[in-house]
């Protein structure tokens, strides 16, 4: 699989180039659960900028140092989230979350750019069908090498 050449780890997580989300999305999934609870839960839950009313009455943007913890708190759970995703994407994939303030605002984004209809998920299993019907093994191909390829198409199956 074309995802797996660039390793992750508990610090880095994997990276999306556009044709392995299926793959990056489980990664990604457990890489920001293992941040902080706050950090998968705003991914989830969205987060907003906290809102205070001006002397005339009107909701505005409060200022940083009038924050409360708790407001810094999701509001650096938000970071974290959104950094992680930025993180993990490729320059061109960058281009659709690039404005995102919001880390749930880009993994909707992602997910509605990537996530596959019903239509394509069809398709991708004729195509593995077709595949694993005409897989044969090589003269010069070793069993490790050929069990390798079967374990491949199986895993493609599940994602």
């Amino acid at each position: 699989m074309e995802g797996n050449q660039e390793g992750s780890s508990i610090t880095r997580p994997s990276r999306l180039d556009g044709t392995n989300y299926p793959y990056w999305k489980a990664k990604m999934t457990a890489f920001l659960r293992s941040v902080d609870t706050r950090t998968w839960r705003v991914v989830l839950t969205g987060w907003t900028a906290p809102m205070q009313n001006n002397a005339d009455g009107v909701a505005v943007v409060k200022e940083e140092q009038n924050w409360t913890n708790a407001e810094a708190e999701l509001s650096w759970g938000n970071s974290k989230a959104l950094n992680s995703i930025f993180c993990a994407v490729n320059p061109e994939v960058f281009k659709l979350i690039s404005s995102c303030t919001v880390a749930k605002e880009a993994w909707e984004i992602l997910q509605t750019a990537y996530e596959e209809t019903q239509k394509v998920r069809m398709s991708r299993f004729q195509q593995l069908t077709t595949r694993w019907e005409n897989l044969r093994m090589q003269e010069d191909e070793t069993i490790t090498t050929y069990n390798s390829k079967i374990k491949d198409l199986a895993n493609e199956s599940l994602l």
